[in-house]
């Protein structure tokens, strides 16, 4: 538990706007990665947990498509990467280096590997039963990077394909929240001068040295 006399950010958006918030249709994700990734920022991944409410709002994205050799896709279709050819609105989860669960969500035509990586968000809403997931760590840091927002949000393999749209992991319909910051793609080595990283000003956005795309 956190000391009494330390007072938490209140968070951009309330429980109750939450829940009256709707789950983004199919259409939002049937466009291309960049566009999607874009327009992620402000919206709300929201993950129903036995009946309370887990949610954080998009503060940061990344892109990754078939194309580009930073995608697991990358001139190969396995079982592995099977979702991301996909129908668009489903979750792509996978587990990084043995450690994290990273959640992505495809985007796009069928038969076309694309999907955008969730790099960040700014904790909303369910925060006791983040706080419980995550243990005693600072609340800046409860949902900064994508293993940390995996953890916090409860997320394993069995999110994996899940439909978005609908169900319990869902992200929901709300407004932008500022101008939208470009750079290059972070913690990867290949493609690494794609401006596919796109982030608003946020105390929840990852902490990193790279440079800004104008």
């Amino acid at each position: 538990m956190l000391p009494a006399h330390r007072a938490l950010p209140a968070p951009s958006l309330s429980e109750a706007e939450v829940r009256r918030a709707k789950p983004l249709p199919r259409v939002f994700y049937e466009r291309d990665v960049v566009t999607v990734s874009r327009e992620l920022l402000g919206k709300v991944v929201v993950h129903d947990v036995s009946g309370v409410l887990i949610g954080g709002r998009i503060v940061e994205t990344e892109a990754y498509e078939g194309s580009e050799p930073a995608c697991h896709a990358y001139q190969r279709r396995t079982a592995r990467v099977e979702v991301l050819y996909g129908r668009a609105g489903h979750a792509y989860v996978y587990f990084s280096y043995g450690m994290h669960w990273m959640l992505n969500v495809v985007t796009g035509p069928l038969d076309f590997a694309a999907a955008v990586l969730v790099r960040a968000l700014e904790p909303v809403c369910g925060l006791e039963l983040m706080r419980a997931h995550r243990g005693q760590v600072p609340h800046g840091e409860l949902m900064r990077g994508p293993g940390k927002l995996a953890q916090a949000l409860a997320l394993s393999a069995a999110q994996q394909g899940v439909d978005l749209t609908r169900g319990n992991l869902t992200i929901r319909d709300t407004p932008s929240t500022g101008p939208i910051k470009t750079s290059p793609r972070i913690g990867i080595s290949k493609a690494v001068d794609l401006p596919w990283r796109f982030y608003v000003d946020s105390a929840f956005v990852s902490k990193c040295r790279v440079q800004r795309v104008p």
